[in-house]
């Protein structure tokens, strides 16, 4: 999959891009708003691709179920209304229109459609952020099982939203396509640090944001990530490079409550608010911070995570 350069007022807002979206069933690609609208005007222009764009809203005066009905015999599908409403979860929502669903049912519902798509590929713009608890899950179900036999593509500002059904996760900037190492290995061990050898006596963090040395205090920080041998640390919803491994800062950092949740991240566990689970193997860790954030948790670190939160 391939992506023009494009220049607005002389300054490149989205670089070229190129990435094989066939590696794997579905991809997710996090950015902000003008570029997810850049990369969904390009890929609009290609047959191949089924466009779920956010904020669709048409077919309000239908049921469910007769929206469902509609849809069947527009795709040309077999399968019967009855169905394919229990399969979606909405027997008990079957008589009511749209317009009078709460508004997460109703995205979900409008979100449906992509289930009756022809087309080999599903963009799906922000599919999970308008979405309550119960609906991502049955539209997560959903989409594991259309990945099957088609490749699909999320678009969205948020990693949670990403992490819940993507394989393989990008983050879009000026600078380009970055993919981001989220993959989970068991057989992975971690060095391990001893408690008697972090004899901690660091107060402060050093970072770099372009030519300014910027120090925060451990409790300052909500997470540390790995972006291709980039170590950033985050602090309030903003980024900046540290020129230490995440090796170096698990130990520097372990009396001040941080966790190495994952092989790419490391969490302050006083900003960790809610344990997601999303299937028996995917996890992630909801933080309370002044921008809300979320970040995978290894499934090999789960229980020794509950130890030290004594779940």
């Amino acid at each position: 999959m391939q992506f023009q350069p494009i220049y607005e007022d002389g300054e490149l807002i989205m670089p070229k891009l190129e990435f094989d979206l066939s590696a794997s069933p579905s991809v997710g690609i996090i950015t902000d708003l003008r570029r997810k609208q850049l990369l969904m005007e390009q890929l609009s222009r290609e047959s191949g691709n089924y466009l779920s764009w956010a904020g669709q809203n048409e077919y309000m005066r239908l049921t469910v179920e007769e929206l469902i009905s509609f849809l069947i015999r527009m795709s040309g599908r077999e399968e019967r209304a009855a169905v394919l409403t229990d399969y979606f979860a909405l027997k008990e929502e079957r008589k009511v229109r749209l317009m009078q669903l709460s508004s997460s049912k109703r995205v979900y519902v409008t979100l449906l459609r992509a289930f009756f798509a022809h087309q080999s590929t599903l963009v799906l713009e922000e599919p999970y952020f308008y979405l309550e608890e119960q609906d991502r899950r049955q539209l997560k179900r959903i989409l594991d099982d259309l990945s099957q036999q088609k490749r699909i593509l999320i678009l969205t500002s948020n990693l949670e939203d990403a992490l819940i059904s993507c394989d393989v996760i990008y983050r879009l900037s000026g600078s380009g396509l970055h993919q981001l190492d989220i993959r989970d290995s068991e057989e992975e061990k971690q060095e391990a640090v001893k408690q008697d050898e972090a004899n901690i006596t660091l107060q402060k963090v050093s970072t770099k944001r372009e030519d300014k040395v910027i120090l925060f205090d451990p409790p300052e920080i909500d997470f540390i990530e790995s972006v291709e041998g980039s170590i950033l640390v985050h602090v309030g919803g903003e980024h900046y490079d540290c020129a230490l491994t995440l090796t170096q800062l698990e130990a520097r950092l372990l009396n001040f409550g941080f966790f190495r949740c994952h092989r790419s991240y490391i969490v302050n566990l006083q900003k960790v608010r809610e344990i997601i689970t999303w299937t028996k193997n995917s996890y992630s860790l909801r933080l309370n911070t002044g921008k809300e954030a979320v970040v995978p948790l290894s499934r090999s670190k789960l229980q020794e995570l509950k130890a030290l939160l004594k779940l």
